[in-house]
């Protein structure tokens, strides 16, 4: 060998230790487990969210536990709270009053979220009627401007307001919904135990399947806290109000719910989380505290492991399918405990001329709205026409007293 390549070859040079610690780690990734088991659980918090009321929440073992113990043990201390906060911004409005709450209820952020997942099929027909009108319009005012520019013009993606009348009928708390997203956690459950058992079976390795178990054992312990209930559902029921939900200005639908004296007071619930006396209480926090050192302590276990550690990486794979599923996937108000039945609808093309229609079949309520999607000054002859109808309200509640 030359002087050389002595100098610049050091004695332990070996391209193959890397290709072999390469391969090591794809034969067995136990310690790409132990990094996913910390990430995620805002993932983990928000399938909680959902499912969480009843007895047993079924939120599968999966990536992403072990940092969401960490992050409750911090919010019950510090927020005094489990329940995360909406992931959709919408308003409350008092049907009478028109008084505005702004939403800090999960339930109700999911409802309006959701809304086009659930509702009516006459809802539907008469929102892409609404959107045919205004396209029409659009294209003769194009037209009209320039002829042959009409078809040009796009088709509008909304129009107008389209408000939507439900009555409550009688309300659940603490009912989580026994739909198949809820059936899903039980079934995920069970095909990981199954996949924990083929090493089991086959190698006699029983660690996989012991930390299967523990994992999903501490999910539905974590998840079966009566504190859920407590923060999910803070608001009275049997209420008479009504109340308009709405992601405000702008927005393409409104949803009017007639309390009827079964439904639950929604200006509570939307406040409920945050001003209602259902700060975690200490025993919650020390089985908070419990829950987050087991988990710590499987995690601890899990790195330990260097064989077949692919059907970890699988099951907990799974898992995290069942928990992104949980999350996404749109639920209707009845699995929250909030049964609803439809009523009518209205839309117009003109935002303005639906609140009106609302007012001639609900007094009060469509004036309710109108300070929301009309905060600027009114025209005159609008003006007059609310003067008429806030004297038709003050004489129809006199007559009903």
């Amino acid at each position: 060998m030359s002087p050389l390549t002595t100098l610049t070859l050091p004695r332990d040079f070996s391209p193959e230790r890397t290709s072999a610690a390469f391969s090591s780690q794809w034969t067995n990734p136990s310690d790409a487990f132990s990094v996913l088991l910390i990430v995620g659980g805002d993932t983990v918090a928000r399938a909680l969210a959902q499912l969480t009321g009843s007895v047993v929440a079924p939120v599968a073992f999966s990536f992403g536990w072990v940092a969401y113990a960490v992050t409750a043990v911090i919010s019950a201390i510090g927020e005094k709270r489990l329940m995360p906060l909406p992931d959709c911004a919408c308003i409350v409005i008092n049907g009478r009053t028109g008084y505005i709450r702004t939403n800090y209820s999960w339930i109700i952020g999911r409802i309006v979220r959701d809304y086009e997942s659930w509702m009516d099929s006459d809802i539907k027909k008469r929102v892409q009627w609404i959107i045919e009108e205004r396209w029409k319009s659009d294209k003769e005012k194009a037209e009209a401007r320039q002829p042959g520019s009409g078809r040009k013009v796009q088709k509008p993606t909304q129009a107008g307001l389209c408000v939507s009348v439900y009555t409550a009928c009688y309300a659940r708390s603490g009912y989580s919904g026994r739909d198949w997203i809820f059936y899903l956690g039980f079934f995920t459950s069970i095909v990981q135990l199954g996949i924990a058992s083929i090493p089991c079976g086959i190698y006699g390795d029983w660690g996989i399947l012991m930390i299967t178990a523990s994992g999903i054992a501490l999910s539905f312990v974590a998840g079966s806290l009566p504190q859920w209930k407590r923060e999910k559902w803070a608001c009275r029921q049997e209420t008479e109000k009504t109340v308009i939900l709405t992601r405000g200005n702008g927005s393409q639908h409104a949803i009017v719910i007639i309390g009827d004296k079964n439904g639950l007071d929604f200006e509570d619930l939307a406040m409920g989380p945050i001003t209602a006396n259902v700060s975690a209480s200490l025993p919650t926090i020390a089985l908070l505290i419990v829950l987050a050192v087991l988990w710590i302590l499987l995690l601890i276990t899990v790195s330990g492991l260097r064989h077949h550690t692919w059907f970890l990486l699988a099951i907990g794979l799974i898992g995290m399918v069942q928990n992104v599923v949980a999350t996404g996937i749109g639920r209707s108000p009845e699995n929250f405990g909030i049964p609803l039945e439809y009523n009518r609808v209205f839309a117009e093309p003109k935002v303005m001329d639906t609140l009106f229609a609302v007012e001639d079949s609900f007094h009060r309520v469509g004036r309710s709205m109108l300070e929301t999607f009309f905060p600027g000054p009114l025209r005159p002859e609008e003006n007059k026409r609310w003067e008429e109808y806030e004297r038709r309200a003050d004489r129809l509640d006199r007559q009903s007293r």
